[in-house]
């Protein structure tokens, strides 16, 4: 066992994981404002005096004097006051859940950081197969969804912060703006193309993706015309639906030179622009529901075993065989004490119809591990939505929205230099500290549930689709090969699941508000603070685990 100076230690060290922003809760930095930084001092000066005071009194047993009681409530008044002006100027800095953990907002099941919005009036989204033909409908009402007065209208809502990263994926082209050229130059690495004019979607296809990838990434983009009739510009893009980003940096001296490949994940070397993966509206091979009806399928499993009750174990389930990371992870990692890691049975799976792999009924261990396949993983969100703990083994990879994920606040970091003995160690200390570790979990399934909700995955969409519109240097126009979608005429002759999974990720009505306004785009020096920081956590589980004895 080790000793209480190790696990005081231990302790004051692993609090220090969960940080707190130094961007608002708008996705803003937040600025260098003296007021702001005297109302962020005054308010730490009169929390500490609370806790302080608090602490000791709580140490005598004896109830505080009148003048103190006075002077405590005092101060919570003033603080709660001041942390009203200071919510957008706080910075990085290690906090002690053990003290402030009432003042800290981790957007969990104790509410969330924005609510979800909702249309005041519903206008219904014409959809019908009767007498189909593969002419896509003309309907009159798919107009744009009137304005609303400014005295009706909402207050600002700010993007999740991930929306920052859209800018500096656009960032080649924004001098010189995009050529038809490049866009060309984009068609041997692409699986389709994607044309919109005057709200319609026209489609040519160069290559069949793996699977449904290319059908349900194609749905997608039909969703988000009907959801924002009206306020898609016409557009010309190329899409790749493989794992591995292609667009090299460094074969492009020239950067405006390289092709804008729209893909779903990339890594810090390649200039691949990123969209929503395919799942989002549903995975028909592998049985696995639209976001939006899963999430709330998770969230209902979530709370039938809350999280104390879950075997105190590290979970992970999939296929091994595309990443020699994952075979590394099963063949060293399985250790009857701390884990518990599983192959995948495809073929099994296949002929089974993927019964028991339902994704709502795999939150039953207290964490849950991931790790990268050929490159990101797309179950990284369905992880993050189990109220558990996410062990991310260290990737260069990233899909659009992890770019928005902290170490130590949404997920516990592992060095995949030292992936067993990291996994363990997070485990123990998890286990030792439970009220920090579900803390940690909420945090990343808050995440998922109020950052990742559908109406942000299609105001994603519409923000970067609008940016890069707005960056051509020339008209679009129909390619010759290409063909009309609309849901329709892919929904309609569908058949099986995939028909189902289409029905159930279908839009039904038109968004009478408008998206969520974007925050300033993420500097070169901010993105840099970032990978600091989430290194800088990093580096302090390296010293818990080297404190630690039996870990």
């Amino acid at each position: 066992m080790k000793g209480t100076s190790n696990l005081h230690k231990e302790e004051e060290e692993g609090v220090a994981l969960v940080q707190v922003k130094d961007y608002d809760d708008h996705g803003c930095k937040t600025p260098d404002d003296p007021a702001a930084a005297a109302a962020n001092k005054a308010a730490a000066e009169v929390q500490q005096e609370g806790y302080s005071y608090w602490s000791s009194a709580v140490k005598r047993m004896r109830p505080p004097g009148p003048g103190r009681v006075g002077l405590v409530i005092g101060g919570f008044v003033i603080l709660a006051l001041l942390l009203a002006v200071a919510a957008t100027t706080t910075t990085w800095q290690a906090v002690d859940l053990t003290a402030v953990s009432s003042f800290v907002q981790f957007g969990n099941g104790d509410g969330a950081r924005r609510p979800h919005r909702s249309s005041s009036r519903l206008l219904p989204i014409p959809f019908t197969c009767a007498n189909h033909t593969t002419t896509c409908p003309r309907y009159e009402s798919m107009s744009p969804a009137p304005s609303m007065s400014s005295s009706s209208r909402p207050p600002v809502e700010y993007c999740p912060s991930y929306f920052r990263h859209i800018e500096r994926d656009l960032e080649p082209w924004l001098a010189s703006g995009i050529t038809l050229e490049a866009v060309e130059r984009g068609r041997r690495q692409a699986h389709f193309r994607v044309v919109v004019l005057a709200g319609r979607v026209y489609v040519e296809t160069y290559r069949r993706a793996f699977q449904t990838r290319d059908v349900f990434t194609q749905w997608g983009i039909l969703q988000l015309l009907r959801r924002y009739p009206g306020r898609v510009p016409d557009l010309d893009l190329m899409f790749n639906c493989e794992d591995m980003p292609e667009v090299r940096a460094a074969a492009y001296p020239d950067p405006a030179a390289a092709p804008p490949l729209f893909r779903y994940c990339k890594d810090p070397s390649t200039l691949d622009i990123l969209f929503p993966d395919w799942s989002f509206w549903g995975w028909p091979e592998v049985n696995i529901r639209p976001w939006a009806p899963l999430l709330a399928e998770m969230a209902e499993e979530n709370a039938r075993l809350p999280w104390p009750d879950r075997e105190p174990y590290a979970y992970w389930k999939g296929n091994p065989y595309v990443s020699p990371l994952r075979q590394e992870l099963l063949r060293r990692c399985n250790d009857s004490e701390t884990t518990r890691l599983y192959a995948q049975d495809w073929g099994f799976a296949n002929r089974n119809g993927f019964r028991d792999s339902n994704l709502a009924r795999q939150c039953r261990h207290r964490y849950k591990i991931y790790v990268q396949g050929r490159s990101w993983s797309v179950s990284r969100k369905y992880i993050l939505a189990c109220d558990s703990p996410v062990l991310a083994v260290a990737t260069p990879y990233q899909d659009f929205f992890s770019r928005g994920l902290a170490a130590g606040t949404h997920y516990w970091p592992i060095d995949r230099a030292k992936l067993c003995r990291g996994i363990r160690f997070a485990v123990g200390w998890g286990n030792a500290h439970p009220e920090q570790a579900r803390r940690m979990g909420l945090a990343g399934s808050g995440f998922a549930r109020d950052e990742m909700a559908m109406e942000y995955v299609y105001d994603y969409m519409l923000h970067v689709l609008r940016r890069y519109a707005s960056l051509l240097q020339y008209r679009p126009t129909v390619p010759e090969r290409a063909v009309e979608l609309c849901p329709e005429s892919m929904a309609c002759p569908a058949q099986g699941r995939d028909r189902d999974l289409m029905m159930q990720s279908r839009e039904q009505y038109v968004a009478d508000y408008e998206p969520c306004t974007m925050p300033p785009p993420l500097t070169a020096d901010e993105a840099r603070k970032m990978a600091h920081r989430d290194s800088e956590v990093l580096n302090k589980i390296d010293k818990m685990m080297a404190a630690g004895k039996d870990n």
